[in-house]
């Protein structure tokens, strides 16, 4: 009997039904099936980062109160369940050129000093390193790549500062333009990943 791989699938559209986003991280699943999946869906807001969240995150673990244990509760978790996974699977719409605010609102929960990534003498390291992460990222005008893209470039960095280096991307991007052929193209990279 083999060991199944753990899949942490993040949704960052505010959409449901109709997301371009979520169709392709369903069908990304679906190819990676079997696997022990754990879902996150960013439409759900998580909170942002506040005043007490900073001071209880700079405080030492052994010598945070009771209550600032409770205000990185929810990071402690979505830190944890990142660490479990093998594999990341981001599906995310571009809103205004960039990544949603509830997915910039989990990577600040998840860049945790010490727990997924570290400073050392050559500069900062990350040290969640031997996952592979698929962003699925649907757009309507902005092509993927280009000098109005700052959600790719952007998602590449932050998942290397954790150690994330192993990365594909696969857009359905321009739908406004390009219209189900986009999706169609995304899913046939799908179907090869």
């Amino acid at each position: 009997m083999t060991d199944q791989r753990n899949i942490l699938r993040i949704d960052a559209s505010a959409r449901k039904a109709a997301s371009s986003s979520r169709a392709l991280t369903d069908a990304l699943i679906e190819r990676l099936a079997p696997a022990n999946i754990v879902a996150r869906d960013l439409a759900v807001a998580l909170p942002f980062v506040t005043e007490n969240w900073v001071a209880a995150n700079f405080t030492d673990e052994a010598e945070r109160s009771d209550a600032q244990k409770a205000e990185l509760a929810l990071s402690d978790t979505l830190v944890e369940e990142l660490i479990a996974a093998d594999i990341l699977v981001i599906g995310t719409p571009i809103y205004n050129f960039g990544i949603p605010a509830a997915l910039k609102a989990w990577i600040d929960m998840v860049a945790r000093a010490r727990m997924t990534f570290h400073y050392t003498a050559n500069g900062p390291e990350g040290l969640l390193t031997g996952k592979k992460a698929y962003i699925l990222v649907a757009s309507g005008g902005t092509e993927i790549g280009s000098e109005i893209d700052f959600a790719t470039g952007y998602l590449r960095h932050v998942l290397g500062f954790i150690g994330i280096t192993d990365v594909t991307f696969i857009a359905a991007d321009q739908q406004m333009v390009k219209g189900q052929a986009a999706v169609e193209a995304a899913l046939q990279e799908i179907a090869i990943a």
